[in-house]
């Protein structure tokens, strides 16, 4: 009896290739860490471990500065080389809860966009994630599986031809 074997596609054989090539290459990258705002404690943790580890091989991180995942980011990153780290907030300081602002005053690479303070908050977070996406080399985003923006953001990284790791809460 003779089997045949499904070959992947040739675009996956090249993404494949690509996350390969990036798992071998030595130099630093910019690496854009998005996620939830509402996350289980034991996932911030890991966030941060991750962070702080990306951090301390010498990466230079880049994220939003809302609660949940963008603020274990930041906490993870603060804790190792505040230089490693820049911020791209959807709308200005102002606009950000108080508990954020605290946090990102520590910040020494903070991006505001207060000409997005008119926008509803998906609108202007979408926007900012685009950016963030724009700065870096890869995406890591912690999102569940009805996290809209998040999803758009993640396949936008992919039409850019960036390395996408998408891991799930849920």
């Amino acid at each position: 009896m003779t089997r045949s074997l499904d070959l992947p596609s040739l675009d996956r054989v090249d993404t494949l290739a690509q996350e390969l090539a990036l798992l071998q290459d030595t130099g630093k990258r910019r690496i854009a860490i998005l996620g939830s705002r509402h996350v289980p404690v034991v996932s911030i943790h890991l966030v941060e471990l991750v962070s702080r580890s990306l951090a301390q091989e010498g990466h230079n991180l880049v994220t939003s500065g809302s609660q949940g995942v963008n603020a274990a980011v930041i906490r993870g990153v603060l804790s190792v080389d505040p230089a490693r780290l820049t911020v791209l907030l959807p709308q200005s300081l102002d606009r950000q809860p108080g508990e954020s602002r605290d946090q990102l005053e520590q910040v020494l690479h903070l991006v505001e966009k207060p000409e997005h303070d008119d926008l509803p908050l998906p609108m202007a977070s979408s926007l900012c994630n685009q950016e963030i996406i724009g700065r870096s080399d890869q995406l890591i985003c912690f999102a569940f599986h009805d996290s809209e923006t998040l999803l758009s953001s993640c396949r936008t990284a992919e039409d850019m031809g960036k390395v996408v790791s998408l891991l799930f809460f849920d």
